[in-house]
């Protein structure tokens, strides 16, 4: 497997990370909506699925920040070793900008 493919991998991987962590939390600000709305209902029975519920969300919510805080260090130590990389290398980077440049040039002219 090459470093170009590899690298993607990860990237699709932290994107799919950072769409499952904004689509948790829509979760969970719509169960706590709904839990807020149901608050007025009465019954034994609710009350108990209801303490289950806060209980769940607030595992969830500590897990979602977790994976949230491990993805902003990774963002940071990637974006730390592109910068190494741009100042060590300039004009590679400066090569590789052109290229990409380039290729998206070249695709948004054939539209």
């Amino acid at each position: 497997m090459s470093a170009k493919s590899l690298s993607a991998g990860k990237n699709a991987a932290e994107v799919t990370k950072e769409k499952l962590i904004s689509d948790f939390k829509v979760v969970v600000a719509d169960a706590e909506a709904l839990l807020k709305d149901s608050a007025g209902q009465g019954g034994e029975a609710l009350a108990a699925v209801r303490a289950r519920v806060e209980d769940s969300l607030a595992v969830a919510k500590s897990k979602m920040l977790d994976a949230e805080e491990e993805l902003l260090e990774k963002t940071r130590v990637g974006a730390k070793a592109t910068d190494e990389y741009v100042h060590e290398h300039p004009w590679n980077a400066v090569g590789i900008a052109a290229g990409v440049g380039l290729l998206l040039g070249l695709l948004i002219s054939r539209r």
